[in-house]
């Protein structure tokens, strides 16, 4: 099974762990240590959030400030338009910020904010049939 590793630097690892947390993430401590924090989203998909210094260590140039300009979209999927609501609530109450409006195109309804390091996370319910 193929795996899929997305790697976001971040300011405070263990206000990020605690962000994350809430919103109902769990970490795989052996990958884990005060320099990165491997947080499970699936059995083959995983986060590795990074402190800068650590991040800058996998990248050429410079590491990019998500508060000034976007990096990435991260979208994970809902199975239900409650989902979508319930988590977006959830990061608001841990600390997430506003970033768009929710939108509802077709079949389509989700959500987006910014994590405490500024990094856009969405979560989107696709009807089927």
């Amino acid at each position: 099974m193929r795996m899929i590793f997305v790697n976001l630097p971040v300011k405070d690892l263990p206000a990020t762990r605690r962000f994350f947390a809430a919103l109902g993430f769990t970490f795989n401590e052996q990958f884990s240590d005060e320099q990165a924090a491997c947080m499970v989203v699936a059995d083959n998909i995983f986060v590795m959030l990074l402190v800068e210094s650590r991040f800058q260590d996998f990248v050429t140039g410079a590491v990019g400030d998500p508060e000034k300009d976007t990096q990435v979209l991260t979208c994970l999927s809902a199975a239900t338009r409650d989902e979508v609501d319930a988590f977006k609530a959830k990061a608001l109450a841990a600390g997430a910020r506003e970033w768009k409006p929710n939108i509802e195109f077709g079949p389509m309804y989700g959500c987006s904010f910014q994590d405490i390091n500024g990094h856009v996370w969405e979560m989107m319910h696709m009807a089927q049939g």
